[in-house]
């Protein structure tokens, strides 16, 4: 399946992400910085870019063991907010830095339409076995 099949009903389509490139070794994504990712100063929600953060890290990092039969799953993950936001679209580029047989560690930069920095995240995941829908998933074209 294409990666981006795998989204509806999901907290990336309820938090409006779209996948725009997914491979072994970068995915990128945006989110519209709106009522749906706002905290309550009207301000881009932190915990709206660490979700950002960490779904594209997953997702590159699925494409990189799917084949094995195997997935990933958040294990941890930091985030420095370095810039606020009202409004717009982010960006979340993710590059794996670690790809072993039992973890892989990524570090997302999440960066506004000027592409300045707004966070800076680094995500560790754990391989699994695969047990979900994402079994047989393909990258995106570009």
């Amino acid at each position: 399946m294409d990666i981006r099949e795998a989204l509806p009903n999901t907290l990336m389509a309820h938090l409006g992400m779209e996948v725009l490139e997914a491979n072994k070794d970068r995915v990128v994504m945006t989110m519209p910085v709106d009522s749906r990712t706002h905290q309550p100063m009207g301000l881009l929600h932190g915990g709206a870019s660490v979700a950002l953060a960490e779904s594209a890290a997953s997702l590159g990092g699925a494409l990189n063991v799917s084949d094995q039969g195997k997935t990933v799953v958040g294990m941890e993950i930091n985030a420095n907010h370095l810039r606020s936001m009202r409004e717009g679209v982010v960006k979340a580029i993710a590059e794996p830095i670690h790809r072993g047989s039992t973890t892989q560690v990524w570090q997302i930069r999440i960066v506004d339409e000027r592409d300045r920095l707004v966070c800076i995240s680094r995500c560790t995941l754990a391989v699994i076995q695969n047990r979900g829908r994402m079994e047989h998933v393909t990258p995106t074209e570009n």
